[in-house]
Parts: structure tokens; C-alpha cells; sequence
């Protein structure tokens, strides 16, 4: 125990533990965020209502049964850190940690009963190799250990490799995913619930471009749900 003590002071030396949210040391006891800026972070709520201003941003595009985030996305917040730690510093923790946390916001939330996969949105494997891991994946990690809920992560793959959506107008966002995803094994998700998972919610576009491919398959329920959404 003493030489685990000392070891672990010798790497925080060289790599201290930093909150994923604000950047500070993090206590001894805390992981990844914390505890702070656990309480901090801006929580939506929108897994309660079913006409929140998510849902409706698809309304007359693509039929989900429910849609949600996390949390509130603002410029140069804790969520926007987060985020940025997620998809551009390898820090995979901060995906699993939002994942977590979105799962326990809809774990009793009646909108988001009965789910029977968590379906992450895919990641050109040249991009995944880039990065080293799909964002989308690590969140539906969390959610997994937060709910139980399955990862069906073999459904959905991207086929085609887009530039990034960063930037880029709503419209050009549209044209930038649309038929880019192709659907695999579809007669298993026949009559099922699924929940497609994504990092950001901004247009839309992405989980609208993934729903089409799905929206075929018979007795299939969509709903979708993000780590975060723009601010209020």
C-alpha cells in the first residue's frame, strides 16, 4: 500500500489528475470531474418532457419517440471543455463520465423505457483511426453502466468519409451526412427500441441522416439522446 501511495504521487507528478470539466487537480477521492463542477454542470431536463425544444427541431424531418441531452453546450464553458477533451485530447474518461451521467438522467425517465440498444453514431474508420476511438462510442459506454442497456455498435457504420461538421453551416451540415450511413443486420432490429447516441446536438443533422437509413425497418422505435445541446 505504501509503494502504491508513492507511485501513484511519482506519476501525478508528471501527470497530474486534472478535473476534465475546469482543469484544477483533482482530490484524491474524485474521478475524472470534479465534484464541483459535478454539481455546476447545466442539466436540461428535457428527458421529462416530450415536446422539449429538441424534439421539436425534428418535427416534419424524422419521426423519434423522444429526444434529449445531458446538458447545455456554451462557448468556453465546463461541457464545451469536456467535449473538447473527448474528441480532441484522447481523453476517453470524459466521454464515459458524460455518458454516465446521461444515463442516469433517463434511467427513470418513462420517455426512455424499454430501450433495446444503445446504437452509437459511427465513425469513418479512417477518422476513428485518426482519433483512436468513436466519442459516440465512449458515451454509449457510460450510458451502458449507468442503464444495462446493450451497445449495438455492429448496426450502423459510416461508408463514405465526410469532413468534419465543424463550422459548417446548417446547410451545408445536410448535404454533408446525408447517405453517408449504411444499415447492417436490420431484421434484428425489427419491433425493437433503439436509442442512437451522439456527442453534440446542434442541427441535427447527423442523427436525422442516421434515422432515414433505419426508418424502413418494421416495428422499429427511434429515439436519440446527446451528451449536449446548445445553451438556453
Amino acid at each position: 500500500m505504501i509503494f502504491r501511495n508513492w507511485l501513484d504521487n511519482i506519476i501525478n507528478l508528471f501527470y497530474p489528475r486534472v478535473c476534465a470539466a475546469c482543469g484544477e487537480p483533482l482530490l484524491k477521492d474524485e474521478e475524472t470531474v470534479c465534484l464541483k463542477c459535478r454539481f455546476l454542470l447545466p442539466k436540461t431536463g428535457y428527458e421529462l418532457y416530450p415536446d422539449n425544444p429538441l424534439a421539436q427541431t425534428f418535427y416534419g424531418r424524422v419521426r423519434f419517440h423522444a429526444v434529449t441531452a445531458c446538458f447545455f453546450f456554451a462557448k468556453s464553458g465546463k461541457v464545451q471543455h469536456l467535449i473538447h477533451e473527448l474528441k480532441y485530447k484522447g481523453n476517453k474518461e470524459a466521454g464515459v463520465f458524460l455518458g454516465q451521467q446521461l444515463g442516469e438522467s433517463i434511467k427513470a425517465a418513462p420517455l426512455f423505457q424499454g430501450i433495446d440498444y444503445l446504437i452509437p453514431v459511427p465513425l469513418h474508420p479512417k477518422r476513428e483511426k485518426q482519433r483512436g476511438y468513436n466519442q459516440s462510442l465512449m458515451i454509449a459506454k457510460g450510458i451502458n453502466e449507468a442503464t444495462g442497456i446493450p451497445i449495438g455498435d455492429k448496426f450502423l457504420v459510416r461508408a463514405i468519409y465526410t469532413e468534419t461538421q465543424t463550422h459548417k453551416t446548417a446547410e451545408e451540415r445536410f448535404k454533408n451526412v446525408k447517405d453517408i450511413f449504411e444499415v447492417r443486420y436490420a431484421n434484428e432490429l425489427e419491433s425493437k427500441h433503439i436509442l442512437l447516441i451522439d456527442d453534440v446536438l446542434t442541427t441535427g443533422a447527423t442523427l436525422e441522416a442516421c434515422a432515414h437509413q433505419m426508418e424502413s425497418i418494421p416495428g422499429l422505435v427511434m429515439s436519440a439522446a446527446t451528451a449536449a445541446c446548445a445553451g438556453n
